[in-house]
């Protein structure tokens, strides 16, 4: 087991160029874990503990984990669940609620991670979750997935149902001064969302994430497009984002890493490689939020009377 890459962004944050008054607030330090799936149990769980350590060594007060954290990626085949051999769990007293509690009270810091949630639903269908557990090992929050890839080498749909919509389907949380928001991998990709969850007040938003190669397109790399639309959805909203994703090969299926932090400016303030263990840290200026929109002020000057179509099926 490698050591993990680690890579800093802290004591200093880039300047915010829009600011007209003094931050109110201390910029708040977070961290991700980008790891492979490890086929032992006690070996995977090793590496993640590690990774989840050494950014609590350097100061974080979350730390971030990959989709399906325990896990590997099973959603390479359309059999479902019993083929795959994935076994759905309990909130928040499974094997990965467990887990992140006991990391969490150990390190003294919330600990984020992602699991295929039990729904005891008569169609066999669980919920891709994330949870973030707190320092003194309870449950903090609990989101859903709203949307799920039907893709090759993904098929979700056969696993998970979406997140209920409605005035829960996008939960914002506080946690150590800031607001976040927990969605998952293919959330990504809709703007809907982070602008939902940017009106709702959310001002870090955390993507647990397995994406990479594209089985039926295997020399199309999409890892700079993922980057692109999060960066825009990031400036478009005022938000920082996390993205967490998962390294190493699950036939048929290669994991392109590239985890990172972006800022309210488009800036990447971390990256990970693409193919290597890494443990990010960074500091948040999260008043820059607050200085973006002022400046360019896309939440105020909406036209939410002109947007009937974007509800329509």
């Amino acid at each position: 087991m490698s050591e993990p890459k680690l890579i800093t962004a802290i004591g200093a944050t880039p300047p915010s160029f829009a600011r007209v008054q003094e931050p109110t607030r201390a910029p708040l330090r977070v961290g991700l874990v980008q790891e492979r799936w490890h086929p032992d149990p006690d070996e995977h769980r090793a590496a993640l503990a590690e990774g989840v350590r050494m950014a609590a060594a350097e100061g974080a007060k979350l730390v971030c984990l990959q989709e399906l954290t325990l896990s590997p990626y099973f959603a390479i085949t359309a059999e479902g669940p019993q083929a795959a051999g994935a076994q759905p769990e309990a909130v928040p007293d499974g094997p990965t609620g467990t887990f992140a509690a006991q990391l969490a009270r150990e390190a003294g810091v919330h600990v984020h991670a992602s699991l295929y949630e039990r729904a005891d639903a008569d169609d066999g269908l669980g919920f891709n979750t994330a949870i973030v557990m707190a320092p003194d090992g309870t449950l903090a929050a609990r989101t859903r997935k709203l949307h799920i890839p039907v893709t090759t080498g993904y098929y979700e749909d056969k696993y998970f149902r979406p997140g209920p919509p409605g005035d829960d389907a996008f939960p914002v949380v506080e946690l150590s001064d800031a607001r976040f928001g927990f969605p998952t991998c293919w959330d990504q990709w809709f703007p809907e969302l982070a602008r939902a969850y940017s009106l709702a007040g959310a001002e870090v938003l955390v993507y647990p994430t397995a994406i990479g190669s594209e089985p039926d397109h295997p020399d199309f790399d999409t890892e700079p497009l993922w980057e692109r639309v999060i960066i825009a959805n990031g400036i478009a909203n005022g938000t920082f984002m996390v993205a967490v994703n998962r390294i190493g090969t699950e036939e048929p299926l290669t994991f392109y890493g590239s985890s990172f932090i972006s800022d309210p400016y488009g800036r990447k303030l971390v990256q990970a490689p693409r193919d290597e263990p890494a443990v990010l840290v960074a500091d948040l200026d999260l008043d820059q939020r607050r200085d973006w929109l002022a400046l360019f002020p896309f939440l105020t000057t909406r036209r939410p009377d002109a947007y009937g179509s974007l509800a329509a099926t």
